[in-house]
C-alpha cells in the first residue's frame, strides 16, 4: 500500500540551486577619472578661492603706494626703492654679518623666544588662576573690575615698573609680555568656567568625580573654547609688548631693530621688519588657532 508523500518531504529531497557568487561592482575606469578630476578641480577651486583674493588687493595696494609715492615731495618710499635698498634684508634673512649686523631672521628668533617664556607663563598662569575665580561668584565680581582696569594699560607704561624691578633688560622684556597678555586669559577661562552647564555638574555628582577628574574631564573640556578664546587674544598682544619693550631695552630684537633703523634714517628697512611683524603674528594667531580647533574638537569658532 502506496503511503501519501508529504510536498514538505519532497521540497526537502530536491537539492536546491547553488547561489551565484557575489561579483564586485567594477566601475569603469572613465568613471574613476571622471571622479578624480572632479575632486581635483574642487580643490583648485577652493585655493583659489582662498589665495586669488588677497594678491590682487596686495597687488592693487602695491600699486596705489607706488603711485602715491612716485609723486614730487613724498616722504615715504616707493616699494620698487625698497626693493632696491632692502634687498639683502629681504632675501636672506639670516645673514651675520657682525655683532649687531645680523638678519631679520635672527631678530625675530630672538623676539620669539622672549614671547615664549612671558606668553608661556601667563597662560599658565593665567589659566590656573582664572579656573580659582571662576569657581567663586564674589571673586569673579570682585576681581573682574581690577582686571578690566589692568588690560586696558599699555605695555610701554609697564615697561619703566619692570626694569625698577628686575634692573636688566631681558626679564623687564619678559615681564612686560607677561603683564601684557595674562589678562584675557584670566577673563576668559574664568568666564568658561562660571558657563559650564548645571548638568555636567551633576553628573560628576552622581559619579562621584575627585576634583582632579572633575578638572581634567569637565572643567576643561566643557571651557576648552573660552580659554582659547584668551590664548588667542594673548599671543597677539604678546607680539606686539616684544616690538614695544624691544625699541626701548635695545639688544638685538625686531623692535631695537626698527628704532635704530628709525634712528639712521633708513625706512625701507623699516618698511621690510613691519612686514616680518605681521607675517610672524599672522603665523602665530594660526598656530594657536589650530591647536585650538584640535583640542575643541571644532567646537570653538575659529
Amino acid at each position: 500500500m502506496n503511503m501519501p508523500v508529504a510536498k514538505s518531504d519532497i521540497s526537502a529531497s530536491i537539492p536546491s540551486a547553488p547561489t551565484p557568487p557575489a561579483v564586485a561592482k567594477i566601475v569603469p575606469l572613465p568613471l574613476r577619472q571622471t571622479a578624480m578630476n572632479t575632486r581635483i578641480r574642487a580643490t583648485l577651486g577652493k585655493i583659489a578661492a582662498a589665495v586669488i583674493p588677497p594678491v590682487v588687493m596686495i597687488v592693487v595696494l602695491l600699486t596705489a603706494w607706488q603711485l602715491l609715492c612716485m609723486r614730487p615731495g613724498a616722504t615715504l618710499p616707493t616699494p620698487t626703492k625698497i626693493w632696491t635698498e632692502a634687498y639683502d634684508l629681504i632675501v636672506d634673512p639670516f645673514f651675520v654679518a657682525g655683532p649687531q649686523d645680523i638678519g631679520l631672521g635672527w631678530r625675530v628668533l630672538v623676539s620669539l623666544q622672549r614671547v615664549a617664556i612671558g606668553y608661556g607663563l601667563a597662560a599658565l598662569f593665567g589659566i590656573a588662576l582664572g579656573t580659582l575665580i571662576g569657581q567663586s561668584v564674589w571673586a569673579m565680581r570682585g576681581l573682574d573690575p581690577i582686571f578690566q582696569v589692568l588690560r586696558t594699560i599699555s605695555p610701554l607704561a609697564w615697561l619703566p615698573i619692570s626694569l625698577a624691578a628686575f634692573r636688566d633688560s631681558q626679564p623687564s622684556a619678559i615681564f612686560v609680555i607677561f603683564i601684557t597678555s595674562v589678562w584675557p586669559i584670566i577673563i576668559n577661562t574664568a568666564v568658561g568656567i562660571r558657563n559650564i552647564p548645571q548638568d555636567y555638574r551633576n553628573v560628576a555628582a552622581v559619579l562621584r568625580l575627585n576634583h582632579f577628574e572633575f578638572f581634567w574631564k569637565i572643567m576643561i573640556p566643557s571651557a576648552a573654547p573660552y580659554i582659547f578664546t584668551g590664548l588667542r587674544i594673548g599671543i597677539g598682544l604678546s607680539w606686539l609688548a616684544i616690538v614695544a619693550a624691544e625699541m626701548l631695552t635695545g639688544g638685538v630684537g625686531i623692535g631695537f631693530f626698527i628704532w635704530d633703523a628709525w634712528n639712521s634714517s633708513r625706512l625701507p628697512d623699516i618698511f621690510v621688519a613691519l612686514a616680518y611683524i605681521g607675517i610672524i603674528g599672522f603665523l602665530l594667531d594660526r598656530i594657536v588657532a589650530g591647536i585650538s580647533s584640535i583640542v575643541t574638537r571644532g567646537t570653538s569658532a575659529n
